[in-house]
Order: structure tokens, then C-alpha cells, then sequence
């Protein structure tokens, strides 16, 4: 079951910093380890994280074997208006999950 949190503050003040923390649960395959004949287990990560602030590209990061399942991020972004920040992660075998929180900029 494919499932993220992102949390953020709902609202904030006009050129104030934002804390912004993404998480989702995704149980991370290396593939580099073997079933107990001897074949290898099928690799299945997380490969990209994008996050957007009304459509702009804020944040990004490339994800590689050795990541942790269930990646944390946490970033800051300065609040310039109300919108929504959206965060997608992407990965092998199809795996994408896009993630929505609307912040009020006052």
C-alpha cells in the first residue's frame, strides 16, 4: 500500500521560512541481495523526489540503492503565496505517488 506524508505549516506569513518534511512508505529493494536459492531478489526504489510550489520546482533529489526504506526529507522554502506545494516520489517497476497540502500566505 503506497502511502505519504508531507507536513508543513497551513499557513504563514508573507517571506517567511517554511519547513517543509515529505515522507513515504516504500520498503526498498537493493537489488543486490539473493532469495535463500541464490537468485537475486528484484530491485524495486524510490529513484527520484520532486517537490513543486504552485507548478515551480522548489526541491528535487535522485535516490540510489543504498537509501532507507520509508525516505525522510526535510527542506525549507520561503512562503511567497497561497498555492499548493506538491510532492511526488518516483520509482522502479511504475511506482509514483504524488502527494497535495495547501498553505495560506498571508
Amino acid at each position: 500500500m503506497a502511502r505519504a506524508i508531507v507536513n508543513l505549516p497551513a499557513s504563514a506569513k508573507r517571506g517567511e521560512i517554511i519547513e517543509i518534511k515529505a515522507l513515504a512508505a516504500h520498503e526498498m529493494e537493493t537489488g543486490f541481495r539473493r532469495t535463500q536459492y541464490g537468485a537475486l531478489v528484484p530491485r524495486d526504489i524510490i529513484t527520484s523526489f520532486v517537490c513543486t510550489y504552485n507548478g515551480v520546482e522548489i526541491f528535487s533529489a535522485d535516490f540510489h540503492p543504498a537509501i532507507a526504506a520509508n525516505p525522510y526529507l526535510a527542506f525549507s522554502t520561503i512562503a511567497t503565496e497561497s498555492g499548493t506545494i506538491a510532492c511526488k516520489w518516483t520509482g522502479d517497476n511504475g511506482y509514483s505517488l504524488t502527494e497535495s497540502v495547501a498553505i495560506s500566505v498571508a
